[in-house]
């Protein structure tokens, strides 16, 4: 073996040299191709190539002869150059493409329309006629009713959470799932394994199941909506009436129960309004920034409102809630989740899904799934480079997180380690 130091290796000129030879005798042996008598009439001979030109043959040797001119004319350092670097460079690519296209991002998409944002004002000591009339709402004489309805997948924590946090206010629970996961998995009924635990909201709930279609390789987007089609029905099951407040948001989506409060009690909003919430990822330990916006609440309108989890209208309330994605308890539901929801093919290579891994990355506060943040600015996205900064905060969160913090101390900063089941 033969070690080569190309620390000398001049790139520029070694490309010059390549693309004048190839240009060369490329020309030249079109030329040669070319002539009908299949003879080169020219006196003059390529010093290159002068061994071959004047050989008799047949038509294919005299083209594979021009082909041999054209390697010979390279160099050696041109030969490392080709067979070395720019296979270590598309090699490249195939690693890293993916952050090159989202670190591009802003080159080729625009970012969406604003929202409208709302300021939200609230103190516990307040009124609600007081709290109605500072957003330039007016007070009703009784509350609306309010639904909460959600697709279920393996979240049994962030629903009890949710569930704590919403109950005060909320007429009728309403949950879906399916034995089968958007990918086309099959699951089991998470929920109905757990029912138990939930006995709090068993007189307002309404629950229901349906078979997946397990369609392997089909757009995960697609089993989505099918499921999001049969939330409206079971919706509509569970009685909802015109101008009943509808809660639109994943499980891990979670309005604050005063912002909820605020809305059924006042009037004034637009009919459709979306919800700021904060956004954490793992625990509430990594507060990623405050830009959460699927989460949606509609005053229901039969034969127009459709459950959905995108952008629906132009106004956000500012501070209603908390988003903690990927926030489980044990491992093996991380593994899960890059499996089985809708983005899974981020998991581009198997060691992704390896445990130890998930562990490093959970407790060093980075991307699951090695990419760079999903920005509209090169500004937004150099400033999101590297881990999550830390908080340090518990103020401020679900209620019943902070009664049972020893339950879900997971959930809380100093506590990224995870249980491996």
């Amino acid at each position: 073996l033969r070690n080569f130091d190309l620390s000398g290796f001049d790139f520029r000129g070694s490309i010059s040299l390549f693309a004048k030879n190839f240009q060369r005798n490329l020309l030249f042996s079109i030329f040669w191709v070319a002539m009908s008598d299949g003879y080169y009439s020219s006196k003059k001979t390529d010093d290159i190539c002068e061994d071959v030109c004047g050989q008799d043959g047949s038509r294919a040797a005299k083209a594979l002869s021009r082909v041999r001119c054209v390697l010979r004319g390279l160099d050696f350092k041109t030969y490392i150059f080709f067979f070395t670097i720019v296979p270590i460079f598309i090699f490249g690519v195939y690693l890293h493409g993916q952050k090159l296209t989202y670190f591009l991002r802003p080159l080729w998409e625009s970012p969406p329309k604003p929202f409208q944002t709302l300021p939200h004002y609230y103190h516990e000591n307040a009124s609600m006629e007081t709290l109605c009339s500072l957003h330039g709402w007016k007070h009703r004489e009784s509350p609306r009713r309010v639904f909460d309805a959600v697709l279920f997948s393996n979240e049994v924590d962030m629903l009890t959470i949710r569930w704590k946090e919403l109950y005060p206010y909320i007429t009728q629970f309403v949950i879906l799932e399916s034995n089968s996961t958007f990918t086309g998995l099959p699951k089991p009924l998470v929920f109905a394994g757990n029912r138990e635990k939930f006995k709090f909201v068993e007189p307002r709930l309404t629950y229901g199941n349906i078979g997946g279609r397990f369609k392997r390789g089909e757009n995960p987007f697609v089993e989505e909506a099918y499921q999001r089609i049969a939330l409206d029905q079971l919706i509509r099951l569970a009685g909802i009436e015109e101008d009943d407040l509808l809660i639109m948001s994943d499980v891990d989506e979670i309005p604050s129960a005063y912002t909820i409060n605020l809305l059924r009690w006042c009037d004034g909003y637009p009919p459709i309004l979306h919800l700021q919430l904060k956004n954490y990822l793992y625990s509430f330990e990594y507060l990623v920034d405050n830009k959460s916006w699927r989460a949606s609440i509609h005053r229901y309108k039969p034969g127009q409102t459709r459950y959905a989890h995108f952008r629906q209208g132009d106004t956000l309330l500012a501070d209603s809630g908390w988003h903690c994605s990927f926030c489980f308890r044990h491992i093996s539901e991380f593994v899960f989740k890059m499996k089985a929801y809708s983005h899974n093919d981020r998991v581009r290579f198997s060691h992704y899904l390896n445990p130890k891994r998930i562990q490093d990355v959970i407790c060093r506060g980075t991307d699951l799934f090695d990419m760079l943040p999903e920005e509209y600015t090169f500004r937004e996205i150099i400033g999101k480079l590297g881990p999550i900064p830390r908080s340090y905060s518990a103020v401020h969160l679900p209620a019943h997180l902070i009664e049972k913090a020893e339950s879900y101390k997971y959930l809380l900063p100093g506590n990224c380690i995870r249980e491996s089941g």
